[in-house]
């Protein structure tokens, strides 16, 4: 009886139940967690919120502050209460010798063997269950009764009393089993939509790690890949280190042999000098005039003769002990060139070929001026002299570019200037060509991106999105996947920044791609690269 007593304490008195999460009210009364917050929820909007208990009025709804030495006490209570459960339930009436009980009658709050249940069964209609010790949460903990209502405006079970006499009196209540119908039927509704929602959510989860594990597949054949580059690049460039150094070889092996030959030529002369000298010194200690003169005026000869050859023999050994370090320069240049050609047709975009990328100067406003190449485009305040075109666009400076994608991947360069307004986009050839829809970005038939009064931003079918680069944009690398519906910018300066993409998964491109810029006077841009297409 104490246990009963103290579980009737223990008790919340919308849910007739121990307290779950039990909260306090300023009144003191307490109650569970989800039991008041959804009273409170059913005097939303009446102007007035009350305790279930007390009938204490709160002009806001209340604050429900946890109790936990309440909360404390019920979890021992529950502990104690559970360990008690687990013993067997014998027969109240089988004094003698204890018999287990097959039913608990909840008017009587005694359970029954076999035999007296059959006693029992036929002198009153009670209710029975399931053999239990324990009847808190089956009976009213005011009346003492059996729970037989429900009323929906406290969300609390009820006894006959309760509805005809207690503080629910008056409420809309129904019969328990309608209600747990009603409540189930709710609670299928909210387990199909949870269960909607988890199945989305598992999906997506496995759409996501299906996507990771691909990235990680692409990830390792990248590494792959730039590994094996990386390897030719060092490969090509010891074939061209030694291309270098083999040229330096050879320089370095023909100035030996030029100054070899000179070595023995200079030998040979100084030889001769020897003979000279010996000869010259005799002439100097003769006594015959005639004799003397004679040889000497020969000599004298020979002597200014050598004197040139000296002058020629110098020159020569000036050249022949020199390398040539232009033309190593010049190797070594081409050497690197050509490296870099071969590597760049070798990067991860597979690059097979390249085309010039010009403008098109049937399609150039009158105030848009070309360079004799059809690489530059800049706005001007003088009207060009041009004939009619119906392709030339007429209210904005724009100009398209002659060539047109239609599939496939390509990549090129664009710089910029630092005055002006620009745009750098990508439109339809059906684009409009006069009047306002004709301005690229803003019709669904192109998209931008450029700056305007120093701010940067990108723009399709009138949809803008401002951006923020690091730095001032003046070089821009654009990429175009046809087929995958992506058109990218990058920045390019000291470091490769990605700007903006353009992208569909569901919109497929339906007509060629033209290059496309608009420019405001003072602005001008220039192609610097040819188009790049790329292995598929």
């Amino acid at each position: 009886m104490a246990s009963s007593a103290l579980g009737d304490e223990l008790s919340c008195s919308i849910c007739l139940n121990l307290y779950t999460v039990p909260v306090s009210l300023r009144c003191g009364h307490n109650f569970c967690r989800d039991c008041i917050a959804t009273a409170l929820d059913t005097q939303e909007g009446s102007g007035v919120y009350s305790c279930p208990e007390c009938r204490e009025e709160y002009v806001e709804r209340p604050t429900l502050e946890k109790n936990r030495k309440l909360c404390n006490i019920v979890d021992n209570f529950r502990s104690t209460q559970q360990e008690e459960e687990k013993s067997e339930i014998l027969c109240t009436y089988c004094v003698d010798s204890p018999a287990g009980a097959l039913k608990t009658c909840l008017h009587c709050e005694t359970s029954m063997c076999d035999k007296h249940l059959t006693a029992h069964n036929k002198t009153v209609d009670h209710v029975l269950v399931e053999p239990t010790s324990s009847f808190l949460g089956k009976k009213c903990s005011i009346h003492k009764k059996l729970l037989e209502y429900y009323c929906s405006y406290d969300a609390v079970c009820l006894c006959v009393s309760c509805c005809l006499v207690g503080k629910h009196k008056g409420h809309e209540v129904e019969l328990l089993d309608e209600a747990l119908e009603k409540k189930k039927k709710q609670l299928r509704s909210i387990l199909e939509n949870i269960t909607m929602k988890k199945d989305t959510i598992e999906m997506r989860i496995q759409n996501l790690l299906e996507r990771k594990s691909k990235a990680q597949e692409k990830a390792d054949d990248e590494k792959k890949r730039v590994t094996a580059l990386f390897e030719e690049i060092r490969r090509q460039l010891e074939v061209q280190e030694q291309r270098v150094l083999s040229e330096i070889s050879r320089q370095v092996e023909e100035v030996s042999l030029s100054i070899n030959d000179l070595i023995k030529q200079l030998e040979i002369q100084n030889e001769e000098l020897s003979r000279q000298v010996g000869h010259i010194e005799n002439l100097c200690i003769m006594t015959d005039p005639i004799t003397v003169l004679q040889d000497l005026k020969s000599d004298t000869d020979e002597v200014l003769q050598d004197q040139e050859l000296d002058t020629e023999q110098n020159l020569k050994e000036s050249s022949a002990c020199d390398l040539d370090d232009f033309m190593i320069a010049l190797a070594l240049n081409r050497s690197i060139t050509g490296l870099i050609t071969v590597m760049q047709l070798q990067t991860n975009f597979n690059i097979h070929y390249a085309t010039d990328l010009l403008l098109d100067i049937k399609t150039a406003n009158k105030f848009v001026v070309l360079s004799d190449d059809l690489r530059t485009a800049s706005a001007t305040e003088t009207q060009q002299i041009r004939p009619p075109s119906p392709q030339r666009f007429t209210l904005y400076n724009q100009v398209m570019s002659i060539e047109s994608f239609l599939h496939g991947r390509h990549y090129w360069e664009v710089e910029v200037g630092d005055c002006g307004d620009w745009d750098v986009g990508f439109c339809y050839p059906s684009i409009k060509r006069a009047g306002e829809k004709s301005s690229i970005g803003y019709n669904n038939k192109s998209c931008r991106f450029g700056k305007n009064e120093n701010q940067y931003s990108c723009t399709n079918d009138f949809r803008k999105q401002m951006l923020s680069p690091e730095s001032p944009v003046k070089r821009l690398g654009i990429y175009l996947d046809y087929e995958g519906v992506r058109m990218s910018y990058y920045e390019l300066s000291d470091s490769i920044r990605h700007l903006h993409t353009f992208t569909s998964a569901t919109t497929k491109l339906v007509e060629p791609l033209h290059a496309v810029f608009y420019l405001s006077r003072g602005a001008w841009v220039k192609l610097v690269s040819p188009v790049f297409s790329i292995k598929p």
